[in-house]
């Protein structure tokens, strides 16, 4: 990916290295992020209390993307094994294939915003269409995935899609329990919604050379959001893990504040 800022001697010289290590501690935060929301949500459901519970089903959604996301990366402390597995079980519980995402965002690393890119492919439309494109963007996503995956990616995909037609034939055909009816519609639902709330907000009218992606600096927004928002940061230092972007979008601020300019809102 020869891209313009990649080259710029001012972000190059920015520190990173240390920002990839990970204490046990952080690990374990890491890995532990949505339990607590999806529980909360399954619960609330149960209760009926179904506008509290929507709230709770999205931050576990946007949390076990923020999992993933360093999971894709090797940014999560463990080993690729264990990326693995948790891309397995998060398969299940948020209703997808993590797989075929970690296939589509590593291209989208390596081809940013260009043609190639089928990632990004809601960024290069308004926002209402990124918003209709709905299901149809991660069914693409797999389709593209078993047709292009190399067979030790194939595995696990076919893995995940199997085990999650058995979750959702469990769910629905022997278990009388609405509160996982809920989060099988809610988890549909999130799906439908990434091309918009995880591509389109953070690259929309981005170019591919310089203003490759866009950021947030409100801080108190950015530990609503679970600091996801900081995507520039993501693009130039993607083996840093999510925890520590504050510190790193500080140190780019120090080198190159001119890529603050393009902020998600």
């Amino acid at each position: 990916m020869s891209l313009e800022i990649l080259t710029d001697s001012r972000v190059r010289s920015v520190p990173w290295r240390d920002l990839t290590r990970l204490t046990r501690l952080e690990i374990l935060k890491e890995i532990i992020l949505p339990l607590p929301w999806l529980g909360l949500s399954l619960v609330l459901a149960l209760w009926r209390l179904y506008p509290l519970a929507l709230t709770a089903s999205f931050v576990f959604f946007l949390a076990g993307l923020r999992q993933v996301h360093n999971a894709f990366h090797g940014a999560l402390g463990v080993s690729r094994t264990a990326c693995d597995s948790l891309l397995f079980v998060l398969s299940v519980l948020m209703l997808g294939s993590m797989h075929v995402v970690q296939f589509h965002h590593l291209r989208h690393h390596r081809h940013c915003m260009d043609d190639e890119d089928m990632e990004a492919m809601s960024a290069r439309m308004s926002a209402w269409k990124a918003i209709l494109l709905g299901p149809l963007f991660p069914l693409n996503l797999h389709r593209t995935a078993l047709q292009r995956a190399r067979p030790s990616q194939f595995r696990w995909i076919r893995a995940e899609l199997l085990a999650n037609l058995a979750w959702v034939l469990i769910v629905f055909a022997i278990l009388d329990l609405p509160a996982l009816h809920y989060h099988v519609v809610a988890m549909a639902a999130g799906q439908c919604l990434t091309a918009f709330f995880c591509v389109w907000t953070v690259h929309h009218d981005c170019d591919r050379s310089r203003f490759i992606a866009r950021t947030l600096r409100r801080p108190w927004m950015n530990p609503l959001t679970l600091h996801m928002f900081y995507h520039v940061e993501h693009h130039l230092f993607p083996q840093v893990p999510t925890c520590h972007l504050p510190e790193l979008a500080r140190r780019l601020d120090r080198s190159a504040p001119e890529l603050q300019q393009m902020s998600v809102f």
